[in-house]
């Protein structure tokens, strides 16, 4: 079944599907869907949608995502409040009181991939690994864990556990680290001028020897490896993500929709695959987009096939 899907990933415009998102998910075959708070009115709505979504597909364990981070990042916030459980609150306890860091973070993770599972999602877009950096946009800001490297990295990998011991799986972001970043991706192109020795060193080192399943690209321009495409476009940044960072699993990329891609929807989605990302996120929910990366998404290959399978035995 899942050998037949196309390798992208799609938001829905609001509570309910739609006549002709219907028709797009039968026609085009997506690998997963995204939710957002635009698609989250109440629990009940939310177990309706997609119960739907996975009976089009004849998949219980249909891939559905979600970015809950807590803080400022909460798409379950019509349900419930994680306002004050930012990352930098969590990180800020684990130095803190370590033995009470993780009776609260574990209660975080339990409540959140209990509610999750209960609308019938199974991914969750989390940990961010990316470093806060002082004068960086806040774009990162307090969903960052810390300033420091080796603090990120550890409540990560605590992260991704909880989460699997709860059948949910993760997203590391943002790959290979948006912390230096000084505009927000989302309306502007984020440059990078350090060196590599320096970003090996520091703003990539979170993201080394991560068990998730998944990470999500950057879309900053790290401009000592390639001067010209962000990281989801560049077969360079890629090749290092892959080889030196050693991030093995599916590589999805952000969303394709922002504005720090520069090219035409079309182009952005030929460019995210030949660099070799494996699945293109895209997240606004307006068909006529959607449509056009559908169109020029690729079928699931055998690598996605394998590591998706994989996943799939993680979940109860």
């Amino acid at each position: 079944m899942i050998k037949n899907r196309k390798a992208f990933i799609v938001g829905l415009k609001s509570t309910i599907l739609s006549n002709k998102e219907i028709i797009f998910l039968k026609k085009y075959k997506p690998w997963g869907i995204i939710l957002f708070s635009r698609n989250i009115r109440s629990i009940e709505q939310t177990i309706k949608l997609t119960t739907k979504i996975k009976k089009i597909f004849k998949d219980k364990k249909y891939p559905i995502l979600i970015d809950q981070e807590g803080g400022r990042v909460n798409r379950l916030s019509k349900i419930i409040s994680f306002d004050n459980l930012t990352s930098e609150y969590f990180g800020n306890l684990f130095i803190k009181d370590k033995k009470k860091f993780n009776i609260i973070y574990k209660l975080f993770i339990d409540k959140t991939s209990y509610l999750l599972k209960l609308i019938g999602v199974n991914i969750n877009t989390i940990p961010v690994l990316d470093l806060r950096v002082k004068g960086a946009s806040n774009i990162i800001g307090d969903r960052s864990f810390s300033k420091n490297k080796k603090i990120i990295s550890k409540i990560g990998d605590i992260c991704i556990n909880y989460f699997y011991e709860n059948s949910i799986g993760t997203v590391i972001k943002h790959i290979p680290g948006h912390g230096l970043a000084k505009v927000d991706s989302h309306n502007f192109t984020p440059v990078v001028t350090k060196s590599l020795n320096y970003l090996n060193k520091n703003d990539f080192f979170p993201f080394k020897k991560k068990q998730s399943y998944f990470a999500m690209t950057a879309h900053v321009i790290y401009r000592s490896i390639d001067k010209l495409n962000t990281a989801t476009h560049s077969k360079k940044v890629i090749n290092l993500i892959r080889n030196k960072i050693g991030f093995k699993n599916i590589l999805i990329s952000d969303d394709l929709s922002m504005k720090s891609l520069k090219d035409d929807l079309k182009t952005n989605t030929i460019k995210t695959f030949s660099a070799g990302c494996n699945l293109a996120l895209h997240c606004n929910g307006k068909l006529s987009e959607m449509k056009i990366v559908g169109d020029n998404s690729p079928k699931v290959n055998n690598f996605i096939l394998k590591k998706t399978s994989l996943f799939y035995k993680i979940l109860s």
